[in-house]
């Protein structure tokens, strides 16, 4: 141990263990005695210390209300539970009061001397064997992104990259993190490529190749169980990427089964107008404007462009011949998040429930906007963390909680990601032109093609064509479209942010996760 580490140990009958303070004295430990708890919870208030050993079973103040008090005092103070017992509720006490570690007597100098290295190596040990794991990993995980062709390809490669961010900054291998970035980056521009590849061909002939996609998520996840009888909530948290997915996860998992991790394709463009209407409706967005003009809006258009969604999900519903009774709210407030809890009464009378929730979507066009709001949310890790935080104390997971009881199946998805821009890419057009930094619509567009993925026919991937001059262009990677005009300062104000509509593995792969009550 190259640092001196200072323990307080406290025992009822300290003076028997003369033998061991010794020991552990000379490996460079300092070791403060104390024979009660009184007296342990006023050394600890006045010292301190890096772990405490702690006897179960004391006169006065036992152990487990020692441990108590300690935990009030400095509750990341790491806690050793000695003790003669090994009653279960002794050790659930001990354990559900958080302690390091627990050791049964009679102990000897070696136990004691591993359980010190245990605590104080854990964070450097731990980070040291992610790092030798994800070492080990890197070639394999190079190899799976060149050779890459489908869609099940690159499902698993998302799943894995961001299994191995969550882990290096879990375990703070920051060393790794940036080796990590950039096999990401790689990943990214030959995904852009397979997308640009593929995606037509995915419409051409209705491809049994192609993945689901936004149209198909009701039909595959959701209907199937209607059938059967089953009560369905579909979660819909607009712009959650599969790496916030991944964090929220953990606290879902006391209560929900995972049964089905899978993986949905964002249609382009990877926005709330296109790729949420696709999803509700179950068709492509030039669908919807031939068969429901009443119920589409155009980007030249006046209007909210989502405010017909639970008319076509009716629709597809009546078209699929699924007959369930529907239930749909909108959380875009924090008004209506507060109001979220009463909604349990309306789902449980509602075969099919849809909850559309704005937190994630409103968390990044604040981010842009606002600069407090920016330097909280100054990265993807941060970013990770405010939703996490969030949905921690979200009135959906107490509602989650609540129909955990209940015999609900829960679909949980979204209808695209985002990703943090840097690169601007200059593009000029017409007055009305999509003010969209990922995509482009419009007429007269000038721009390099070598920069973009470019579509002159809409309607080749059913997209809406305003005129006969419409085109598409998608930004790709972490590219963003800025105008010449005051190109400087815009350029300033919208590399970092969060964006969406484009082309990249966190717009377009995202989380379609099927969930079922622990009994």
């Amino acid at each position: 141990m190259q640092k001196e580490i200072s323990i307080l140990w406290v025992d009822d009958e300290i003076d028997l263990l003369k033998p061991h303070i010794i020991f552990l004295e000379s490996k460079g430990c300092k070791v403060d005695t104390i024979n009660n708890g009184t007296d342990a919870i006023s050394m600890v208030s006045h010292n301190q210390y890096d772990m405490v050993f702690l006897d179960e079973n004391m006169p006065g103040l036992n152990g487990l209300e020692t441990l108590a008090q300690i935990k009030k005092i400095r509750n990341s103070l790491p806690i050793i539970m000695i003790t003669k017992s090994e009653e279960e509720f002794i050790m659930d006490e001990a354990i559900g009061s958080q302690i390091a570690d627990y050791l049964i007597k009679p102990v000897n100098p070696m136990q004691i001397l591993m359980t010190i290295k245990k605590i104080t190596d854990q964070r450097r040990l731990v980070s040291e064997k992610t790092t030798m794991n994800y070492q080990s990993q890197f070639n394999e995980l190079g190899v799976e992104i060149n050779n890459a062709s489908t869609a099940d390809d690159w499902k698993t490669i998302h799943k894995k990259l961001a299994f191995w961010t969550l882990e290096l900054q879990k375990n703070g291998v920051s060393s790794m993190e940036q080796i990590l970035q950039m096999q990401k980056s790689e990943a990214d521009k030959r995904f852009v490529r397979y997308i640009i590849t593929n995606y037509e061909s995915w419409f051409a002939n209705r491809s049994s190749e192609a993945p689901i996609l936004s149209p198909n998520a009701f039909k595959h996840k959701v209907f199937p169980a209607l059938t059967n009888g089953e009560h369905v909530v579909v979660v819909v948290i607009d712009n959650l990427r599969f790496d916030q997915w991944k964090c929220i996860e953990p606290m879902i998992a006391p209560y929900y089964n995972i049964d089905d991790e899978d993986i949905m394709f964002s249609i382009l463009p990877t926005a709330t107008q296109f790729a949420r209407n696709a999803m509700f409706a179950g068709l492509m967005p030039s669908e919807i404007e031939k068969l429901h003009p009443d119920l589409w809006v155009n980007e030249d258009e006046d209007g909210a462009k989502n405010n017909f969604e639970r008319e076509l999900l009716q629709k597809q519903l009546d078209r699929m011949g699924v007959k369930a009774s529907l239930f749909y709210d909108k959380i875009h407030n924090a008004e209506k998040s507060q109001k979220l809890a009463n909604d349990l009464n309306e789902i449980m009378h509602n075969q099919l429930s849809v909850l559309i929730i704005n937190f994630v979507d409103m968390l990044s066009h604040a981010r842009t906007e606002s600069q407090m709001i920016r330097e909280l949310a100054a990265d993807e890790k941060s970013y990770r963390s405010i939703t996490k935080s969030w949905f921690e104390h979200s009135s959906l997971f107490e509602l989650m909680r609540a129909l955990a009881s209940k015999n609900v199946k829960i679909v949980l998805t979204t209808d695209h990601g985002t990703i943090r821009v840097t690169n601007p890419i200059k593009v000029i057009g017409e007055r009305n032109v999509t003010s969209n930094l990922r995509y482009k619509q419009g007429r007269n567009l000038d721009y390099n093609p070598r920069e973009v993925y470019e579509i002159r026919n809409p309607q080749t991937i059913h997209l809406p064509r305003i005129n006969v001059s419409t085109s598409y262009i998608f930004a790709t990677n972490t590219d963003f479209f800025a105008y010449p005009n005051n190109y400087n300062y815009y350029v300033q104000y919208y590399r970092n942010t969060f964006q969406h509509g484009g082309i990249s593995m966190d717009e377009i792969m995202v989380p379609l996760i099927t969930l079922s009550p622990k009994r």
